[in-house]
């Protein structure tokens, strides 16, 4: 949410839509997860239709309310079952999407599915080690783990990160850091020990108060931080902060 999440998580989503729009080429596109859409939107171009997925009836309204007259195509759909036909898409991208999922294999097989025989789909995703904890991130990847799953549906998978200059790495620790000051008032760990779907209701409703009180003053373009502060790098470590996935000619079933 512009204004009210933190600037510095809002650019790191943006820097990775930079890094995929930085590698593609002319054809259509599928962006799955598009939420919004405002994102999805910039890849839109007179040789590259774009088409933005989203499982949230909201987020594809108004989606298609705002950036639709750019040529953005809407749809609400389930990225385990696109109601897209076989091999219509040059490219597609997964931002931030592949964690939610108690089978990601699911998500990937479907992306390969659609995608044509010399296609390419992008995945962004959380380091393991360097994420925070987030109850909508069930399944999360290292390196390894990640390049090993897409190798399942693509011939040439080649996994990198998206890093932060230092000083953008330091203020995603400082708020780490608060937020487990936050967490520690949890003494008898009551979040893990009620049914999952009452954490996740209250940290819907919490995350954006929070948000509000604890980091006030990290939103709304005060930092100064944004997407140029990010890059892809091929040195990953445990800090890492995101696994940039590149994936391309998909296997087909024999």
């Amino acid at each position: 949410m512009q204004g009210v999440t933190p600037d510095s998580l809002l650019a790191l989503h943006a820097a990775g839509y930079a890094a995929v729009m930085a590698r593609l080429g002319t054809g259509r596109m599928l962006d799955v997860g598009c939420g919004q859409g405002f994102e999805s939107a910039r890849f839109v171009a007179e040789d590259r239709p774009v088409v933005g997925v989203d499982y949230s009836a909201e987020a594809t309204a108004f989606a298609r309310a705002n950036f639709g007259a750019r040529g953005l195509r809407v749809a609400r759909m389930n990225a385990l079952a696109l109601g897209l036909a076989a091999g219509s898409f040059r490219w597609a991208c997964s931002s931030h999407l592949i964690e939610h999922f108690e089978r990601p294999a699911g998500h990937v097989a479907e992306l390969a599915r659609v995608l044509a025989d010399d296609g390419t789909a992008f995945f962004l995703t959380p380091n393991a080690p360097a994420d925070f904890e987030n109850p909508f991130h069930i399944t999360l990847f290292e390196p390894d783990e990640l390049a090993a799953l897409l190798g399942r549906f693509f011939t040439d998978v080649t996994v990198q990160g998206l890093d932060a200059v230092p000083p953008v790495k330091a203020d995603f620790a400082a708020r780490r850091q608060r937020a487990q000051k936050v967490l520690a008032l949890d003494v008898l760990d009551l979040r893990h020990r009620i049914p999952r779907s009452w954490y996740i209701g209250a940290y819907t409703r919490l995350l954006p108060l929070a948000y509000r009180v604890l980091a006030r003053s990290d939103a709304g373009g005060a930092t100064g931080i944004s997407a140029e502060d990010f890059f892809v790098t091929d040195d990953l470590d445990r800090t890492t902060m995101v696994l940039f996935a590149t994936a391309s000619r998909p296997r087909r079933p024999s």
